[in-house]
């Protein structure tokens, strides 16, 4: 059984103009436990629509979403969200953010804690359990986003441009993190980005959109060993080669 199968999805909607504007056509994508997936393509493709809707937070025009076979029809604990924003509680104190899942889910108060310390310790920030997020810097905030979503024991994480708003060193350190963290709890995870070079860094596989109605244009797999080196041949010849499936899908070409 695959651990996420996105099963002939598609979206509509209406715009504020009352037309119907069809976002995606006919996605269907199958991702085994523990793979890293990151989604490209043009921007206005629907990459944040297919996460969202994977992660029950939107209904699908046509189609299914199945995680370990159970459709998702709604937001569930089965699946961690993490945003570009951090979308943290700035008068909760760190280690009370990471807790605020398992608050929710009725977890007792001695439980959760000693779950929060767990993964503020796996990010790397056991010393800031009292501080509050507008004493962190960004990268610090979004590894709090990241312990957050590891608490509830998700099956699949879901990140949606976790890194845009980090400048390039800091969006680089980050990146091997991530890696750290997703080797340490071979978790499956979903990553949503701009970047092909951030993409051909993390993932096993690329799925590349086309413009909007986003499709399914190809999905790229990524056999550079790990830990990669973004300046060897490999991952040049990669990023060159999903550069071109991006740009041959523009409008312009």
């Amino acid at each position: 059984m695959k651990k996420l199968k996105v099963d002939h999805v598609s979206k509509s909607f209406q715009n504020e103009n009352g037309e119907d504007v069809k976002a995606l056509s006919d996605v269907t994508l199958e991702v085994e436990e523990g793979e890293f997936i990151c989604i490209l393509g043009p921007s206005g493709c629907g990459k944040t629509t297919l996460l969202r809707i994977i992660a029950g937070l939107e209904k699908p025009t046509g189609g299914d979403v199945l995680v370990d076979g159970e459709p998702v029809d709604g937001p569930t604990p089965r699946l961690g969200m993490i945003f570009q924003d951090y979308s943290l509680y700035p008068w909760r104190r760190v280690l009370d953010n990471i807790a605020f899942g398992l608050e929710i889910a009725g977890v007792e108060k001695a439980t959760r804690a000693a779950t929060a310390r767990k993964y503020l310790e796996l990010v790397g920030l056991k010393d800031f359990a009292d501080a509050f997020p507008y004493e962190l810097s960004g990268g610090m905030r979004q590894r709090v986003a990241v312990a957050r979503a590891l608490a509830i024991e998700p099956a699949v994480v879901l990140m949606d441009e976790p890194f845009g708003a980090l400048d390039a060193q800091t969006r680089n350190a980050m990146q091997r993190e991530l890696l750290d963290i997703w080797e340490k709890t071979k978790k499956t995870v979903l990553f949503v980005t701009h970047s092909v070079d951030e993409a051909v860094f993390l993932a096993d596989r690329i799925v590349v959109l086309t413009t909007r109605p986003g499709r399914i244009r190809e999905v790229v797999d990524v056999n550079e060993p790990r830990p990669r080196d973004r300046t060897c041949d490999g991952c040049a010849a990669l990023r060159r080669y999903v550069l071109g499936l991006i740009d041959e899908g523009r409008p312009d070409r």
